[in-house]
This record gives C-alpha cells, structure tokens and sequence, in this order.
C-alpha cells in the first residue's frame, strides 16, 4: 500500500577519494677506493608517486519519513482498533466520495488512509437523514438503544438537542481523553461551550452574516467601495457610519419624487438577528450552565430600535404581495446599494452567482454598545450515541478526532476560503472579512435556538419590520420566553 504523506529525504552517499602512493627505493653497498679514486656514485634513487583520485558518483536514495507520530499503546504498538467501521451521518454527503481536484485534497485523502491504515479502521461521511429529520432520527437511535453501527450523528442547531442533552442521549465528550479540547481545531468554534460537551466540531466556523454591497451604485453615489474595507480595518465602520451610507445611495436619480436606488434590502430577521448580536445583546443569555433571559437587556433593545428606524428609512419599498425573499430579486437588479445576508449567499450555486455588478462584502458594524466586530457562529455539532460503552466511544472519538485532523502542511487551511474565492467575492472580502468572521476573537454562540418552543421569527423578527414599535412586541412575548427558558433550565 501507498505510503501516503512521506517526505523524501536525500542521502547523498559518496565514496571517500582514495589516494594510493608507490615509493621505489634504490639502494647499493657503500665501497672504499683509494683516495686518488673517485667515489663512485651512489645508485640512483627514484621515488616515484602515483595518485589515484577515485571520487564515486553521489548516490541518491530517498528514505520516506513520516510527518506524523504514531501513537501507541502500553506495549509500543499502534493503537489498534480492531477494523471497526464509522460512520459519520449528514445530510449531504455523497454514497461514493469525489475524486480530489487540488493539491490540499489529494493530501487529505492520502493522511485519511494512513490513519486508517496505521490504526486499523474504516471511516467515511454519509447522507442517511435529511436537514430535517436529523434531530429526531438521533432521538430514535438512541432511545431504541442504537444497533451494530457506528455512528457519529450530525445535528443542527435545533430544540431537540436541548431535550436530548437533559435526558442524557449523547455521550459525555468531556470523559473521553482522545479529545483536546483546548485544540486550536476545537477553539475555532466554540461548539463544545455552546453544546456543553455533548457535542463536538473541529476546524474553522462557517461565515455568517455580513454586508454585501453593490460597487457600482456606491460610486455613482461618490462613495469608494474600497473605503469601507479600509473603515473595517481601522475599526471605523459602525452602525451611523453605515446609516450614513446607506442614505448617501438612497436617491431619486430622474428627479420624479420616486426613490430610484434603494438604501438596503433584505430579509430583516438576518439583519435583526445580526444587529442585536453587534451590539453585545442577545436573546438568551448563559450564566454559569444556566440559560437566562436577556430579551430586555438595555443592549438588545437598542439594536431593536435601531433595525426598525433602518427598516423604516431605507427599506420600505417591497411591492405589495411580493414574495419574501423578494429582496433577492432587488438586490440582483442592481436596485439596493445594501444588502445584509450570510456569506454563502455568494458561493457557488447560490443567488448572487450571476449577478453583473461587482460586489463587496464586510462584516456587519459595530454598535454603539460592542467594541468588537461580531460574527455568529452555527456549525453542526456532532454526537455519540450515550447507548455506545466508554471502550466503543472512545474508540470512535479518537478515530474521528484523527479524521477531523489536516494533513501535514495544511494545518491553517480554511476550505471556506476556497469556497469564496469561487463565488462573486472580490480578494478583499475573502483576504479580510471572510477570513476575519473565522478568527476567535470576532466569533460568538447563541442559545436562543436551543430553547424548545422559542421561534425568534416567528415570536419576534418577522415583527421588526418599517414602523413597528418594538416596546409593544417585548410585552407579548416577555412571559412566554420567561417560561420557555425556566423550562429548558429544569
């Protein structure tokens, strides 16, 4: 079998130069003549001195040496786990794996196969649930008490994790000692802290929410798009820097009293969600284990207000009847300088894809109460079935700890980056605000999503809307939550 991510090391061997010497002496008996007689002379002694220089050819001889250590158990050997198959479940994977189209993936597949050579196991994703189903098809497996598979289960970020976190359905990550939880890998996400250890995701987090704008509607209206690249670099760009802009392009063009381009557009239970967050605000706090309401803190409040006074200025121009994701259509169409909306938005396959005007994308501003720019991460945490016994999970945990791993080389490698520099985004966007929603210290986690029963669409965001008055939208929610919250706590 190939051995896979060796580095070759040149040995030079060359043979020592020889140096032969050959020394003849001549030599006679010294005689006595008379004195008159001339001495005869002494014999004639040569000394001749042959060299040979033999100087071999340098030998080149590659020697493979691993990059990565084995780890071994009490005996020297590698830990050995027994052929064991696993099987981490999606909902996306294909049945058979693509065949690597760049130089990162060929070394990925080459470093899987040698785990899995060097630690005798299989392992491979699969589509088995669907984005729907899976929070459920984990409750199922484990309360009917699993069967011979193996499996790592991936969620999404859904109530029924919290249910099945307080009825103990997912193994305690934290007693299994193959996992490191202060990795870089794992401190890129957070998702360990937000699922209290029962679940677990490894590499950088996903890009969420930001701002994209359309270059060519910010220049006719004498903005440089590239100042609010600088502007995030420097730490300049808030929340009234980007009011300021957004009033700057909603203009009437024609001069016919109707407004031509507009400010922004969006599906404002994005840009409310995201707001509150930038803010230092949010939903549901977590204290000390506990989740805690936080819908009134005076941080959330204002960044309620403040969406509803945007949404009001420069967002209340959706035709009557129009769809809701109408604003997809306006933004595409060149009719919105703004549009706040998560990243993939313009990654292959998705709807900007197409669009003729060049775009621009930065994080979302700071708001007068954080001093941070904020990004909210939401991955999809994965789950060992508690049915499994402490030998089967932790042997699945170390394989898949191992399988999470990057080759050799590639140990910063974000395959979000390269996703982004597929789609419509400029080298800036990806070079700098991509790169910074995945950075730790521009990273955080909400609870909100894990409270059963509490939809913040459709109990509140979908509400935020031109001319809304948010002190009213609190007060019909305020018991429910309180108690949705106290609920998911007990």
């Amino acid at each position: 079998m190939k051995k896979p991510m060796a580095k070759k090391v040149l040995a030079a061997v060359t043979a020592a130069a020889m140096t032969m010497s050959a020394t003849a002496c001549g030599g006679g008996a010294e005689t006595t003549a008379p004195a008159t007689e001339e001495k005869a002379p002494a014999a004639e002694t040569t000394e001749t001195t042959e060299t040979k220089e033999e100087t071999a050819e340098a030998e080149v001889v590659e020697e493979e040496v691993s990059p990565y250590t084995v780890i071994t158990d009490d005996a020297g050997n590698p830990i050995d786990l027994g052929g064991m198959e696993i099987i981490v479940r999606d909902w996306w994977s294909p049945e058979e794996p693509a065949e690597p189209t760049n130089d990162y993936e060929e070394a990925r597949d080459e470093y899987r196969e040698w785990i899995q050579e060097t630690y005798n196991f299989t392992i491979r994703s699969v589509a088995i649930s669907d984005w729907t189903s899976a929070p459920q098809d984990f409750v199922d497996y484990v309360t009917t008490g699993g069967d011979d598979n193996n499996y790592i289960f991936v969620l999404r970020n859904d109530p029924a994790i919290v249910s099945g976190m307080a009825n103990g359905l997912m193994y305690d990550l934290s007693t299994l000692d193959c996992l490191d939880f202060s990795a870089p890998k794992f401190q890129k996400n957070m998702c360990h802290e937000q699922y209290n250890y029962n679940c677990m995701f490894a590499g950088p987090s996903e890009a969420r929410t930001g701002v994209f704008f359309n270059k060519r509607l910010l220049t006719e209206a004498g903005i440089d798009p590239e100042t609010l690249y600088d502007m995030q670099a420097d730490g300049s760009w808030t929340w009234d820097k980007f009011e300021e802009l957004m009033a700057q392009c909603h203009r009437d063009t024609d001069n016919d009293g109707v407004v031509d381009v507009y400010g922004l557009t969006l599906n404002e239970s994005v840009m409310t969600d995201q707001a509150v967050f930038s803010n230092g605000g949010s939903y549901v706090a977590k204290v000390d284990g506990k989740y805690e309401y936080n819908l009134e803190a005076p941080q959330t409040i204002e960044a309620l207000e403040w969406c509803v006074d945007m949404y009001t200025q420069f967002d209340d121009h959706d035709p009557e009847g129009a769809a809701w994701d109408y604003y997809k259509e306006e933004f595409v169409n060149g009719k919105a300088a703004f549009m706040v909306e998560q990243e993939y938005a313009g990654t292959p396959g998705n709807f900007l894809i197409d669009m003729e005007d060049e775009v621009g994308f930065v994080m979302f501003p700071k708001g007068p109460q954080y001093d941070n720019y904020i990004n909210v991460w939401d991955n999809n945490p994965h789950a060992i079935p508690s049915c499994y016994d402490a030998d089967r999970a932790w042997k699945i945990a170390f394989a898949w700890n191992l399988y999470t791993d990057e080759p050799a080389g590639y140990e910063e490698y974000n395959g979000y980056l390269s996703t982004a520099r597929a789609g419509v985004f400029d080298s800036r966007a990806v070079d700098e605000t991509i790169t910074m929603m995945a950075e730790p210290e521009h990273g955080t986690v909400a609870y909100h999503g894990l409270i059963p029963n509490l939809t913040t669409g459709e109990q509140l965001t979908w509400s935020v809307v031109p001319n809304a008055v948010v002190s009213e939208l609190v007060e019909a929610i305020r018991d429910t939550w309180k108690a949705y919250i106290d609920d998911a706590n007990a």
